[in-house]
């Protein structure tokens, strides 16, 4: 029913008023939250509207920032694995991209501007097989002085890089370092440095590997606190060159792969990224020792010194195998004849050596010292490394003096030099050449070649080179992007002591080093060290200390070639006796089993000498092993590092496991600890299939 109000008289004009009747006023009130209720509708609607529009942008611009596993923001990108785990992140700290300037087609992620300018940026993603994943990751800067982008451990174990004075497996970098030039260097000399062998390239116990490009002027500095290795790219304050006719940009490029297991992408990336030698050196290295004359006689050496020594060799029942006369031989540094004081009849003591069944190897090296008759030929000739300017020679400082360092650019200084060593060759009969020195740390901090280097390593690749026509016995100490080069690589010389600054202790981590790097045919340098004065453990008589002396021995017999200088006899009997023994060790168990290896190494790559998670990839315990190493798969050597210990502890993969004598370990892996080991003795298993 309706309700009827009442209207009095006076009340009927103010109804038909401005202020409207009861009714409406009631409803005006009472409407005012429904409005307000339909206006706050409308701002939710609208505010879900842009917050959807918002999110799906969002998932657009995730998605465009996704390739594959990887994750790129402005401040880096991570790559998972197949579970979903992060192994492996690089952080940007050159500066931090702008992400609306990206865009993405088919594999290619790009970029073209950061907080710090204009850039080109991309990163490709590349399945060179099933099992690999790759990411081609370039970014140039366009207003900027250098690059830098820092890559992290994450709580995995690195290997690889370069030979360094203390060196560890894995990789322990201490301190903070500012990234400085990453080319070859002699670290017995400067012991901060990178080494005479190194490689743009790293390998990580997540399975992941990166390879620097050969185009990037690259400077590697690392931090210990933050656990990262930093990659930074620029020409200034550097030793590389800007190539000629490159605008001015720089750029840091490079190639991250990830596979199933650390060992199948490092087998990878060595078929894919390093050359491979062509021939397996000579056989007889292999098999016995090369007898130095460099820590026994030093620069003291003379015909009868050197005769002397051979005839010991024989006396004491060893393999008359190849002898190495080291330095000196010539008058002065950069001579290629003998001293007449010091070998009065070289051509007769060439033929007795022979005759008692040596092949006889010389020192050589690229100075020529300025007081030298060579010196003079060099600047006519213009066969030296000159100063910027391009007119005269840069004279060098090396540990035999000061002189000029061959242009190994230049074909003239290259025939020239081999010329004067197939002299050597002719006139004597000299097998081979003991290639010393080449490192980049030798040339001027300003120079100019024939073929200008951008890189200035490159320098050691030409010198490594000289040594192919030699390549059956010839050695180098030096090595960049020299894989194929099919001869002996020996480890830079090292100290008689125990520790890992270049001592006992260190072989194992750098032969491990280099033949991940792909240099497989090892010299690890002469047994007992080179007892230099102030960097021995001495013993009897000034010698390196015995027990030091017989260790090595011990460790050196199970590496692809032995090397000795200072003689067993000079010790007593019964380091003759353990010398022997281990000689022929070597001769029947070792070599037959390297060279087998090698044999497999002109089509893989595969090193030699192996760690134990490359049979254990699953395994944590076996990345962290540093004084054990595998001859191929099936020969795992433990030798004693420690001085005054005739036990260790032994660490076994999983497997059944024989040990040296005889006795069968079925239940690995396995701790063996305390595990006894005489003097005499080296701890070795075979394993069982």
């Amino acid at each position: 029913m309706y309700q009827i109000v009442p209207i009095a008289p006076g009340d009927q004009h103010r109804a038909g008023g401005a202020t409207g009747s009861p009714l409406k006023k009631k409803l005006g009130r009472e409407g005012r939250p429904l409005v307000a209720a339909a206006i706050l509708g409308c701002v939710l609607v609208l505010a879900a509207v842009v917050s959807w529009c918002y999110y799906s942008a969002s998932l657009r611009k995730a998605q465009l920032l996704k390739t594959e596993l990887l994750d790129l923001n402005k401040d880096g990108f991570i790559i998972r694995n197949q579970a979903g785990a992060v192994i492996f992140t690089m952080a940007f700290r050159s500066g931090t991209l702008d992400l609306d300037s990206c865009s993405k087609e088919a594999d290619i992620l790009s970029c073209s501007q950061s907080d710090s300018g204009k850039l080109n940026f991309f990163i490709q993603t590349v399945r060179p097989k099933d099992t690999v994943m790759c990411y081609r990751v370039r970014w140039e800067e366009l207003e900027n002085e250098s690059v830098e982008h820092a890559m992290s451990y994450n709580d995995s174990h690195w290997y690889g890089g370069a030979e360094t004075a203390t060196q560890h497996w894995p990789i322990r970098n201490q301190g903070e370092e500012e990234p400085h030039p990453f080319i070859t260097s002699d670290v017995y000399s400067n012991r901060k440095a990178f080494g005479g062998i190194l490689e743009r390239y790293w390998l990580s116990s997540n399975a992941t590997a990166i390879k620097i490009n050969d185009s990037v002027p690259f400077h590697l500095g690392w931090s210990e606190r933050d656990r990262t290795l930093r990659f930074q790219a620029r020409y200034q304050d550097s030793p590389y060159r800007r190539p000629e006719g490159r605008e001015a940009s720089v750029e840091l490029s490079y190639r991250v792969c990830v596979g199933s297991d650390v060992t199948s992408i490092h087998k990878y990336m060595v078929r894919r990224y390093f050359p491979k030698p062509i021939k397996v050196p000579a056989h007889e290295v292999f098999k016995h020792p090369v007898w130095s004359t460099w820590a026994l006689h030093k620069t003291a050496v003379t015909q009868e010194k050197l005769l002397r020594y051979a005839s010991d060799i024989a006396k004491h029942g060893f393999t008359c195998s190849h002898l190495e006369l080291d330095d000196r031989y010539t008058a002065d540094y950069g001579e290629f004849d003998f001293d007449p004081q010091k070998f009065p009849n070289a051509s007769g003591m060439f033929d007795k050596l022979r005759e008692e069944g040596f092949q006889v190897s010389l020192w050589t090296h690229p100075f020529i010292n300025y007081d030298s008759i060579n010196f003079g030929v060099g600047v006519e000739k213009g066969l030296f490394v000159r100063e910027p300017g391009g007119e005269l020679p840069a004279l060098v400082r090396w540990w035999n003096g000061i002189g000029g360092i061959l242009d190994f650019t230049n074909p003239e200084a290259r025939e020239w030099y081999s010329s004067n060593l197939y002299m050597l060759q002719t006139r004597y009969n000299v097998t081979s050449f003991k290639f010393d020195a080449g490192e980049t740390s030798y040339l001027p901090r300003q120079f100019s070649t024939l073929v200008p280097l951008a890189d200035p390593s490159t320098f050691t690749r030409r010198y490594t080179e000289m040594a192919l026509p030699f390549k059956e016995r010839a050695e180098l100490r030096v090595g960049y992007q020299s894989q194929n080069i099919s001869c002996f690589f020996r480890i830079i010389d090292r100290d008689s002591v125990w520790g890992y600054e270049l001592g006992l202790k260190s072989i194992i981590p750098t032969v491990l080093t280099i033949s991940i790097l792909g240099y497989q045919f090892v010299l690890p340098d002469i047994i007992g060290g080179n007892a230099y004065p102030n960097r021995t453990t001495e013993g009897k008589d000034g010698l390196p200390d015995r027990e030091l002396y017989i260790r090595w021995l011990e460790l050196s017999a199970f590496m692809p070639a032995m090397q000795f200088s200072i003689p067993p006899w000079a010790y007593d009997d019964e380091v003759v006796r353990i010398a022997k023994k281990f000689t022929e060790l070597h001769e029947t168990l070792v070599a037959p089993r390297v060279l087998e290896l090698a044999g497999e190494v002109l089509d893989t790559g595969d090193p030699i000498i192996r760690p134990l998670w490359w049979i254990a990839t699953d395994d944590e315990a076996a990345y962290k092993v540093d004084s054990q190493f595998l001859i191929g798969d099936d020969l795992m050597v433990a030798p004693v590092l420690e001085p005054g210990k005739q036990e260790r502890d032994i660490y076994l993969p999983g497997g059944r496991w024989k040990d040296y004598n005889g006795k069968h370990l079925d239940k690995g892996p396995m701790y063996l600890t305390d595990y006894p080991v005489d003097l005499d003795e080296i701890a070795y298993f075979t394993w069982v299939h």
